[in-house]
């Protein structure tokens, strides 16, 4: 539930991205802010198991991130 959640949210940023560069940033923080915080409640467990806990968060936010400025990018590439 959490990757259709995470793709769904990346597609909704992509497109925000790509028709209103500047107002897509807040978005793209807030996302990176809740998952931030599910890394680190995950990464309270013990040991190595904290680590392999934490890394969907960290690939999810690589992901939003990344969603963001491919969007931002595509757009100042537009001949408009």
């Amino acid at each position: 539930m959490l990757i259709a959640g995470v793709a769904a949210f990346c597609i909704l940023l992509l497109i925000l991205a790509f028709l209103m560069p500047r107002l897509s940033r807040h978005p793209e923080r807030g996302g990176q802010t809740v998952l931030g915080m599910g890394g680190r409640g995950a990464s309270k467990a013990p040991g190595p198991v904290g680590r392999i806990a934490r890394k969907p968060f960290d690939g999810s936010q690589k992901a939003v991130s990344k969603s963001g400025r491919t969007g931002r990018k595509g757009r100042s590439k537009m001949p408009l």
